[in-house]
């Protein structure tokens, strides 16, 4: 972990400012998700936690474009870490935290529109003079018939988020994002990337907060216009069994890598919201084989795949 004595630099971690961030975040992804489906609007469910804090919930469900969608918010406190969040920092252990943040899922109902992801969270802990803070979060995409079109829009959008902030800093964090989205188990990606950084501290509070701002603000822009090409296009039970097929993948990731998931669990979080990222249908077939060529085999042998999407860019 680096440094996080950054008074000097960047300013002393502003909490309150973050979780006024975060909140107008779940508001804005929902109203624009909202307009977009035209049918159900999202549920909202707010709770507590006992050892401290608490959280907001909405869910979409049975929409005109999405099956299942969340964007949560949660601000939870606590006298100790979970071990989730101090195997690589021992000396956290036992310390108090706050974590807050908001995750979101959207499920569309179509097999022919991705599934999309995204997590914006902060943490600070008290270990004495010097708070021990972070950023963390980011944006990826799990499409079932993907086009390189989107798949390169959504990249662009990545880049630009990052573009103010060094050249390095979009391949640095869109490789993170291709290596923690690896289903280990699977040798297989999970979807065709995005952003995913971590621990982010190094670069000050001031301007760590503005590059958590600019990937934020980045995610709808990447998404809907996906959305809004694809919607309108119909599909067969063929293309939706095997949407569910892939569903069983996303769900396999989450329950057993996503950290996300394990520090909500391990934190007592509530297990509803938590779950939440989980599709409504998935499916375990037993070894099913797809015709070399198909649009089935495709996806795993070019998009799920790491791959410079934004190689043609430079070309230009």
């Amino acid at each position: 972990m680096a440094d996080n004595n950054h008074e000097a630099v960047g300013g002393p971690p502003d909490d309150e400012a973050v979780r006024a961030f975060l909140l107008q975040v779940q508001e804005d992804i929902c109203v624009a998700f909202a307009d977009l489906d035209g049918g159900a609007g999202f549920r909202e469910d707010r709770w507590s936690r006992e050892e401290g804090g608490g959280g907001i919930t909405r869910v979409i469900e049975n929409g005109r474009v999405f099956e299942k969608g969340g964007v949560n918010f949660s601000h939870v406190h606590g006298e100790a870490l979970p071990a989730s969040a101090t195997a690589d920092r021992p000396v956290l252990a036992g310390k108090p935290f706050q974590a807050m943040g908001v995750s979101v899922v959207m499920h569309p109902e179509s097999p022919l529109l991705p599934t999309s992801h995204a997590n914006f969270r902060f943490f600070l802990a008290e270990t004495g003079e010097h708070p021990v803070w972070w950023f963390g979060g980011g944006f990826d995409l799990t499409p079932y018939y993907p086009a390189e079109e989107d798949c390169r829009h959504w990249h662009r959008m990545a880049r630009e988020a990052c573009e103010p902030f060094g050249a390095d800093v979009y391949p640095r964090f869109k490789a993170w994002c291709d290596d923690y989205f690896h289903i280990r188990h699977r040798g297989e990606q999970r979807g065709v990337g995005g952003l995913f950084f971590d621990d982010l501290n190094d670069w000050g509070f001031n301007r760590c907060f503005a590059f958590f701002r600019s990937v934020a603000s980045h995610y709808v822009p990447a998404y809907l216009p996906i959305l809004e090409r694809r919607r309108g296009e119909s599909w067969s039970p063929e293309q939706r069994r095997f949407q569910e097929y892939r569903r069983g993948r996303y769900a396999e990731f989450n329950l057993v890598y996503d950290r996300g998931t394990l520090f909500g669990l391990q934190s007592r979080g509530r297990t509803e919201s938590i779950l939440m990222s989980l599709p409504p249908v998935a499916r375990w077939d037993y070894c099913p084989e797809f015709a070399p060529g198909s649009p089935e085999s495709r996806l795993t042998e070019y998009y799920l795949q790491p791959r410079d999407w934004l190689a043609d860019d430079r070309d230009d």
